[in-house]
């Protein structure tokens, strides 16, 4: 039995992580740790409400003494928790400061005091910033190069956590993953944004010509590569985590205009988002070699099945706050 922490666990990535290790480990405790901030939601984990293995806190990463307390009562600390939407960073970047580093600094020295504790870390394929349609896909040693606050704020998190393991040996691995998708995905994300749209009669807003691309990963394919990283990954490692599926915004568009039974005239061309990254891409090739990890769920019944969930959960998201 093992106790562990759960940062961000009522957002998007982080809740379908808790249900995932539910399943697979049933005798772990987890304590979630959320904010609760717009994209955060109770209403994720209500099926764990009468669990006694659950302990849910509403709090901040960004106080010390609150995390203090819970690091000294878990043995492993899986670190979902930062503000992820780059529109929103361009728009007010402290948050994403605030958040993102302090709130990491907080987390690894509660974990260095309490006697290295276990560390993992979550992050993203933006710290490598964008590719060209012919470069190669991003690897683990990839040079650092974020191109907006969001991303800053991420690779400053990333470059903490490795810090940490060279000054103090503090037990840590870091994952960056590419674009997620699945269910409790908070519907200002692409795939999210537009099947919500389309089931309330509105248009799709795609930045641009459409052109670029990124690579979509199933959140539960995700989630199962964290597992490995945590039970098997070399402690002071990054992992690189991506789905295989290389598409552009308009490819995405498409396809879940056809899935739904629309046309193209519920595409609405928006101005494009500013300094936005032309590709993502990466290459999984290290955690495929070394814990014998790949993605198993094929994109378009993926894609399929999340939108059947959103169609069936109607009530989950048409109450959030959409700003």
């Amino acid at each position: 039995m093992t106790k562990i922490l759960v940062t961000g666990g009522a957002g998007f990535i982080g809740s379908n992580f808790i249900h995932y290790w539910f399943k697979n480990y049933p005798e772990d405790k987890i304590t979630n740790l959320d904010a609760l901030t717009y994209a955060g939601n109770e209403d994720n984990l209500k099926d764990l409400e009468n669990n006694s293995d659950y302990n849910f806190v509403k709090g901040n990463i960004c106080d010390f003494n609150l995390v203090n307390e819970l690091v000294s009562k878990n043995e492993l600390i899986v670190h979902f928790a930062a503000e992820t939407h780059v529109d929103r960073s361009i728009e007010n970047a402290s948050d994403f400061i605030k958040t993102n580093i302090e709130g990491t600094f907080n987390l690894l020295e509660a974990a260095r005091k309490n006697g290295n504790i276990r560390f993992h870390h979550i992050s993203t394929d933006e710290v490598f910033g964008e590719l060209d349609f012919k470069d190669k896909p991003f690897r683990e040693n990839t040079p650092y190069s974020p191109r907006s606050p969001y991303s800053a704020s991420k690779a400053g998190s990333d470059h903490l956590v490795r810090s940490y393991f060279y000054t103090h040996n503090l037990p840590v691995t870091i994952s960056n993953c590419s674009n997620n998708y699945g269910p409790y995905q908070f519907p200002e994300k692409l795939i999210s944004l537009f099947v919500t749209n389309l089931m309330t009669d509105k248009k799709i807003p795609v930045y641009g010509d459409g052109k670029n691309i990124r690579d979509w990963i199933h959140v539960d394919d995700h989630n199962r590569g964290v597992d490995m990283i945590i039970k098997k990954g070399k402690i002071g490692e990054t992992y690189c985590l991506g789905g295989g599926n290389e598409l552009s915004n308009m490819e995405i568009t498409k396809k879940i205009l056809k899935i739904m039974n629309y046309g193209d005239e519920k595409i609405e061309y928006v101005e494009d988002r500013l300094g936005h990254d032309l590709r993502y891409a990466i290459d999984y090739s290290k955690i495929s070699k070394e814990l014998n990890w790949k993605p198993e769920i094929d994109f378009d019944q993926g894609l399929a099945e999340t939108i059947n969930w959103y169609r069936n959960n109607v009530d989950w998201w048409k109450k959030l706050k959409i700003i």
